[in-house]
């Protein structure tokens, strides 16, 4: 009976190594064979193995370098002439990943499949930027969007975002203009507090904060560059609020 190598999805966390998981950093330590995306700091890839084969799948808005499908087949191929494979994702692989895809792909192939999570850009980038994502005196209910999926608007986004929530948006930046629209027309008042984190828990990120209706000029003003992440919601001004509480009380 042939041996079948195994596909690993591996979260790489939102890019500081340092938030890596002890088992994705003990597979790209033996790992011979990693397929990884853009989105993953080179600082991660340089702890893998000297002797490993490094295979860029990256993919961009505008470009991709491999249809999905193809590195569906990438994997398996590569699996069952029985290599080992980990498949590198920033974040997390079933948060925004296309892991599940990857996963159906090889179990359809008869190939093993283990999924090693990461830490979401989410939680990494909210984390970094010190925004909790619920706060028991702003919100108690968190969602996570896609921004630049085909169809935005027809998606219905009624009652994701306002008092007591957080939504989180991925991949929006392209996108802001459209986003603050929709949400301005859902009802979401144009002064709700937003906060905008570019290349989260990273040494160069930047979290820019602004209203909803000022998100599109924000991020053209700024020149925001993708990875980066959309939150909306009151938790974005806590730091403000808090501040402003503790006056009160200093000034009373």
């Amino acid at each position: 009976m042939a041996h079948h190598g195994t596909v690993f999805l591996v979260g790489a966390g939102p890019g500081d190594p340092d938030l890596l998981t002890l088992r994705a950093a003990r597979l790209l330590e033996r790992a011979r064979l990693i397929v990884h995306d853009g989105l993953v700091d080179p600082a991660v890839l340089a702890l893998a193995h000297p002797d490993a084969e490094l295979i860029s799948v990256a993919k961009s808005r505008a470009r991709h370098t491999l249809p999905q499908s193809e590195i569906n087949a990438l994997l398996v191929r590569e699996a069952l002439a029985g290599r080992d494979v980990v498949r590198l994702k920033g974040g997390d692989p079933f948060v925004f990943g296309r892991g599940g895809e990857e996963a159906e792909a090889c179990r359809a192939a008869g190939v093993p499949v283990e999924v090693v999570p990461g830490i979401s850009a989410a939680n990494g980038a909210a984390a970094a930027a010190q925004i909790p994502l619920t706060h028991r005196d702003a919100a108690s209910i968190v969602s996570f969007v896609a921004g630049q999926c085909k169809g935005l608007a027809e998606q219905d986004w009624a009652g994701l975002a306002g008092k007591g929530r957080t939504l989180v948006i991925y991949m929006g930046v392209k996108t802001a203009p459209q986003i603050a629209e929709k949400l301005m027309a859902d009802g979401l008042a144009p002064d709700m507090p937003v906060a905008v984190i570019e290349n989260g828990a990273r040494p160069q990120m930047r979290v820019l904060r602004a209203s909803l209706a000022g998100l599109p000029d924000l991020v053209e003003r700024e020149r925001v560059k993708s990875p980066a992440l959309i939150i909306i919601g009151e938790v974005t001004a806590r730091e403000d609020a808090a501040l402003a509480r503790i006056a009160s009380e200093i000034s009373a």
